[in-house]
């Protein structure tokens, strides 16, 4: 059981809150036992606080909770305030203790606040990026993605890319299988890169059905196990490659040949955790072609070789 405190405060976003107490916590999803989270709302003034949406709420825990718990998370924060002596203390302690610390949307700016990502880059809402940079020269701070995974550190864009970096959380602890069974009963999307860009100018086409990238997509994943050339994808689109490459990083905001890398290597990970077909079989299913070319796309977008993240999550099976 990996303990949770989530840090709130008066007027904060009581669906930045609800994330990862839904997510993690599973609140309200119907699969609240199977959760391996336990998650504590707690404020530095418990009682009752006031919300952005006009109604109160009521926390019962105050900052001792961050005394015990593996993750801090701040979902939201006041743009433009600091942090309390008191947060900054307990924060830092649980932080030296070893607990990761989570900043949802305008978390991130709480965390940079405490001067523990100084030297670091931190992700938030692009429409508080310029001024959180201003008044934090020390952080890098990054609009252009979903979200930021340094390990100790992770930071999310705002709304949707919180459950995004929720999801990604849970993924990188329980493993792909967990994260998408929980997207589904949260009815979103398993997984999007965190390196995908906050603003996608064509992110929904008007009519699916005439939407030839979609349907390039859809042939892709199917695939995998092929080589997919850009000249062949780009024909099955009815294009040529220019324009192909062009309407795909609108749809998407990454180009097909790093879209492609990114579901070859996700698709990798599931099979190394739900099944046991040796690496050269899966690189081979996943249209890697060998082990030494899976191995190396691996390690560099997931920092791990595929028999260590084998086995990290079947010994957290057993």
């Amino acid at each position: 059981m990996l303990s949770v405190a989530v840090v709130a405060f008066n007027g904060i976003s009581p669906f930045h809150l609800a994330v990862p107490t839904l997510v993690l916590g599973r609140s309200g999803t119907g699969v609240e036992s199977d959760s391996p989270y336990d998650v504590q709302v707690c404020a530095e003034v418990p009682g009752t606080l006031s919300t952005a949406a006009g109604f109160d709420i009521t926390v019962r825990h105050d900052l001792d909770v961050l005394a015990g718990s593996d993750m801090v998370v701040f979902p939201g924060w006041l743009r433009g305030h600091g942090v309390s002596p008191a947060v900054n203390e307990a924060v830092h302690a649980a932080h030296e203790r070893g607990a990761r610390l989570v900043g949802l949307c305008l978390g991130s700016w709480a965390i940079a606040a405490t001067g523990l990502a100084d030297g670091r880059e931190l992700t938030t809402h692009w429409a508080a990026a310029e001024e959180m940079a201003r008044a934090f020269p020390k952080v890098r701070v990054r609009a252009d993605n979903l979200w930021t995974d340094l390990g100790d550190v992770i930071t999310s864009a705002g709304v949707a890319a919180a459950l995004d970096c929720c999801l990604h959380i849970v993924r990188g602890d329980l493993g792909a299988r967990a994260a998408t069974d929980l997207a589904r009963s949260l009815v979103t999307a398993p997984h999007r890169n965190g390196s995908q860009a906050q603003f996608i100018p064509v992110a929904v086409p008007e009519d699916d059905d005439d939407d030839p990238i979609e349907h390039a997509m859809v042939w892709a994943r199917t695939h995998l196990d092929t080589g997919i050339d850009l000249e062949t994808w780009s024909r099955r689109a009815l294009m040529s490659r220019r324009t192909f490459t062009r309407r795909f990083r609108d749809r998407t905001g990454t180009s097909p040949q790093q879209w492609l890398l990114q579901q070859r290597t996700d698709h990798a990970r599931l099979l190394l955790e739900s099944t046991d077909e040796t690496v050269d079989r899966i690189a081979r299913d996943t249209g890697f072609g060998s082990a030494v070319s899976l191995r190396h796309h691996f390690h560099r977008m997931l920092g791990t070789s595929p028999a260590a993240h084998r086995a990290q999550f079947r010994g957290a099976a057993q």
